[in-house]
């Protein structure tokens, strides 16, 4: 009897405790339930981002320089790929890498459940990742950025990271514009991590904004090409090129050698990354000369038509003497920019006022930033004239005791051709950028028609001439500082010029640093060369009219008389100047 009691009253109580749990359950799951559902959800429910693709790049005719390709990306949840230790070789084959690594990442990533596997991969590859089959394993779509000209605009383009994030040059410049904005969307997973379900668009994806660069790709290839044909010929260490519009301050192509591939960041040093022509500083020699001329001009304290006496070829500045290459007797203004003198150049600025001296070559952008936006730019190195000793004025006006940019004296260039008006450089089409009147047109105009001498029989860059064109330059030897603190037998060989003299189109800066002497180093042998090469090539690339006939007709008649061929009748009347804002 007493045990039947203890029976049913145990019997008793486990039915109460049984009602009491469905009572239970009943509440938290019906009547209160707010609280397990949003737990439940949190298991399930993720809000994942949607990514979006980086604006493409083009050149000013619409020929794409950088675009992102879909890619996918492989990643893993690591308290799943625990669980499954057997699969882990074969995953780790999948992926090509080492077990150890593998197992490794894993082991410090235990308690997360996110990992990525492989990143930026095809997308074929993602799938045969994904058929293994083995839990905790998925991909989703990314972009990868891709460089169609390669090492031709890596300096100009720069890169961007894994994550798409611009990194140098105007890829980091322009960045927030590019970038675009990722979505979002709220979805289901399984137990696996995988996507069962689309719940709700949280925020709908922004793709980034195209740009359009001011930069030609033919012309680029152009200077690619021949600065990289000089430096080999020349066994030389670096080098730059820089091509602008005169009118609007338009770069149409920058190279630096050497270069690096955008499509594979890690294949050359980082110092191959910077872009030389924005950032390095160097003494430009010789190409002050006309701006020393024109300051001389502007001052009144010569005429076009005043002559100089170099004789001797060298003088006494203090304890220093300044020399020419050789004896140029008694010369016009014209001469000093023709022979290129030192000794010409240094009695012009010496009868110059150091502050107006200093604040002419502000005008030309000497010593300040060129304000192109280009990340890194330099300013160069020019002294406040409170600072200057008794000779640096003097070296100053023909390229020693100051640094430029290639960019600093391109630009210079593009003003003294664009009647005296400096425009402000810009790698992006459209816009317009500050201009400012620093000489007198006429002057500016003046000292055009003196560079042209230096391209003409008796200059220093014959080889600089273009057949059919007026070409205006100069030529620069600068000898480099060493880091004893005084300057050693090796050079810098500069050529800066413009074409056409009429109707001024292009203004051009090359650079070549540190030729084999052997073989030749002064500008108008190492530097002028590639000038003409990229010149003839971006003349008829933009059909500029010649401003030179007669000479290209009696080239024509020179070839006739050789092959007995009759000389071509064309109107030896120049054409129409071609405006200069003309694109192809």
């Amino acid at each position: 009897m007493d045990l039947r009691i203890r029976l049913l009253g145990l019997a008793g109580m486990l039915g109460l405790c049984s009602f009491a749990l469905v009572a239970r359950a009943f509440y938290v799951q019906i009547v209160d339930n707010d609280f397990y559902v949003a737990q439940g959800e949190a298991r399930s429910l993720r809000e994942i981002p949607i990514p979006t693709s980086r604006g493409m790049i083009t050149d000013r005719n619409g020929e794409p320089l950088a675009v992102s390709t879909p890619v996918e990306s492989v990643w893993g949840n690591p308290q799943e790929l625990l669980k499954v230790p057997d699969r882990l070789p074969q995953l780790a084959a999948a992926l090509g890498v080492p077990l150890d690594e593998l197992q490794r990442k894993l082991s410090q990533k235990a308690g997360k459940e996110f990992l990525y596997l492989k990143r930026r991969i095809n997308p074929d590859e993602a799938q045969r990742i994904l058929a293994l089959g083995i839990p905790g394993v998925s991909s989703q779509r990314e972009y990868r950025r891709f460089y169609p000209q390669g090492e031709a605009l890596a300096h100009v383009l720069g890169f961007t990271n894994v994550d798409d994030e611009g990194q140098e040059g105007l890829e980091l410049a322009f960045d927030e514009w590019l970038r675009g904005k990722p979505g979002a969307k709220r979805v289901i997973r399984d137990g696996r991590g995988h996507i069962v379900g689309n719940v709700d668009l949280l925020r709908p994806a922004q793709p980034g904004r195209d740009l359009t660069l001011t930069i030609d790709r033919r012309i680029q290839y152009l200077a690619h090409r021949e600065l990289r044909n000089a430096l080999v010929k020349h066994g030389a260490q670096s080098g730059s090129i820089v091509v602008v519009d005169v009118a609007t301050g338009e770069v149409l192509a920058m190279a630096n050698l050497p270069t690096f591939n955008p499509n594979a960041i890690g294949s050359a040093p980082r110092d191959a990354h910077r872009n030389r022509a924005v950032t390095d500083v160097l003494e430009p020699g010789s190409t002050m000369k006309p701006l020393t001329v024109a300051a001389a001009l502007k001052a009144g304290i010569v005429r076009p038509d005043s002559t100089m006496n170099l004789n001797p070829g060298w003088m006494k500045l203090g304890r220093y003497t300044i020399r020419d290459h050789n004896n140029y007797g008694v010369q016009d203004i014209t001469g000093v920019i023709r022979k290129s003198s030192n000794l010409g150049a240094a009695k012009l600025a010496e009868k110059m006022d150091d502050r107006y001296f200093y604040e002419f070559l502000r005008g030309f952008g000497y010593g300040s930033k060129p304000g192109s936006g280009f990340p890194g730019e330099s300013s160069g190195v020019l002294a406040d004239p409170s600072r200057w000793n008794g000779l640096q004025k003097a070296t100053i006006s023909y390229g020693y005791g100051l640094s430029a940019t290639p960019l600093q004296i391109a630009a210079a260039y593009a003003a003294l051709a664009n009647d005296g008006r400096y425009t402000v450089p810009t790698f992006v089409k459209g816009e317009k950028p500050q201009t400012r009147q620093v000489v007198d047109p006429e002057i500016a105009r003046t000292v055009m028609r003196m560079m042209q001498t230096v391209t003409e029989e008796g200059g220093t860059a014959t080889q600089g001439a273009i057949l059919g064109y007026h070409v205006a330059g100069k030529t620069g030897t600068a000898r480099k500082f060493n880091s004893t603190g005084g300057y050693s037998r090796r050079y810098i060989s500069y050529f800066a010029g413009v074409v056409p003299v009429q109707n001024p189109r292009f203004a051009t800066v090359v650079v070549v640093n540190d030729p084999d002497p052997a073989k030749g180093y002064f500008g108008g042998i190492v530097s002028a060369p590639v000038f003409k090469a990229v010149m003839e090539g971006s003349l008829r690339l933009m059909d500029v009219a010649p401003d030179d006939i007669d000479t290209w007709l009696a080239a024509q008649a020179k070839a006739a008389e050789k092959t007995d061929t009759p000389v071509p009748q064309v109107a030896t009347a120049l054409p129409a100047p071609v405006a200069t804002q003309v694109t192809p």
